[in-house]
């Protein structure tokens, strides 16, 4: 790797090739790109599809492909297979997320390519660990219903899925930890393996705390709406002009805190109101009361005094409103990427620090097939 190339980040050094679409393996290959792999992602001829979906997956793409180089291979053809496994042969890590079966049916599966490369880390990212379950065909919504997340979300009767892809993120995370691990132990073996993540098994792991509530306590959890809460103030208020905040008093100082930011005594020396058990005793009273009072607060002042007090509060609010956050833009967590037409738009960075930096954009978004030449000169 040449001076000008070197990037001072942990993965620097690891090649991975990928063969991903949509979210899932894309987060997995854009985290180890951020942490400095190279990773070169497979294209078909025109382009991955992810590029030009409409409506809530128009963002896939950028959001997911940073820091990648893009190759255009056709691996159904014999010739482009053969290209790209001379590719493997070259690198540590290989992503994929394709249908189960496609990539056995292409000559690309781990059995058939540990013998061409026994050092290569392989990372299937499927809907199904092996079991009953793997043939069958899943997406973020299909699991988050198997998984109970959308039982949980929703009120009674009316499952809701969440409002982001949650197990697709996730499950590229966990594939990312997966790669790490591998890697780690490729350094004590000399050896590489086969790694798998799925969108099942990891929403059931989102949901196992509520697994464990049931085995703890022999209730079905009900559903988030439905909740019996174990804190008295621990819900969403509507104030002046019809804003709404998130307000936390969850122990008995804080309780007593919010009192003298609301101007309540009554409240504080309410003796039916002295611990969290009373309080929640009567939530739904108690609510009601705190509604009344908090409707004629000022969300910008009330906010300001919050904080000032120490009592967990939050805003509610949308994606679009983050873009100007001003702890995002002065923590570093935004950063501008260029993207294939020249034109810049602000990305949300890995949600860590290492030394004090956040690893970020290294380079613009690839265009279809711009790495092509470079890449397979390397042959």
């Amino acid at each position: 790797m040449s001076e000008k190339h070197k990037t001072g980040l942990p993965l620097e050094g690891i090649r991975i090739i990928e063969f991903t679409h949509m979210v899932m393996g894309p987060t997995c290959g854009m985290i180890l790109a951020d942490l400095g792999a190279e990773v070169i992602k497979i294209e078909p001829p025109g382009g991955d599809k992810t590029r030009n979906l409409p409506g809530l997956g128009i963002g896939f793409f950028r959001n997911f492909n940073r820091n990648k180089k893009s190759v255009v291979l056709d691996i159904t053809t014999t010739e482009g297979q053969t290209t790209v496994k001379n590719l493997i042969a070259k690198c540590d890590v290989l992503l994929e997320n394709f249908r189960p079966g496609l990539m056995t049916k292409l000559g690309l599966d781990y059995e058939q390519l540990k013998d061409i490369n026994s050092r290569l880390i392989y990372v299937s990212h499927k809907g199904f660990l092996p079991g009953p379950y793997e043939k069958r065909l899943a997406l973020d919504e299909v699991v988050q219903m198997m998984g109970g997340l959308s039982y949980m979300t929703g009120p009674e009767g009316r499952p809701l899925r969440a409002g982001s892809s949650v197990n697709d993120i996730m499950g590229g995370m966990f594939g990312s930890i997966g790669v790490l691990a591998a890697l780690r132990e490729r350094d004590v073996k000399g050896c590489g393996q086969e790694v798998q993540s799925a969108l099942f098994e990891n929403c059931v792991f989102l949901s196992s705390q509520h697994m464990q509530q049931f085995q703890m306590t022999g209730e079905p959890p009900p559903p988030m709406p439905s909740r019996v809460s174990a804190w008295s103030v621990y819900d969403v208020f509507t104030l002046a002009e019809g804003e709404q905040l998130f307000i936390g008093a969850v122990n008995d100082k804080q309780w007593l805190t919010l009192c003298d930011v609301l101007d309540c005594p009554e409240l504080a020396q309410d003796p039916n109101l002295q611990t969290n058990a009373q309080r929640v005793a009567v939530r739904p009273n108690l609510l009601a009361r705190l509604g009344d009072i908090l409707k004629n607060h000022n969300i910008d002042l009330l906010s300001l005094q919050l904080e000032t007090a120490g009592i967990p509060y939050a805003p509610i609010m949308r994606p679009d409103q983050l873009v100007n956050d001003p702890h995002l833009i002065a923590s570093g967590g935004l950063s501008p990427m260029i993207l294939e037409d020249g034109s810049q738009t602000d990305v949300v960075l890995l949600p860590i620090t290492m030394a004090g930096r956040r690893p970020g954009v290294r380079q613009p978004l690839a265009s279809i097939g711009e790495h092509t030449e470079e890449v397979l000169s390397w042959l």
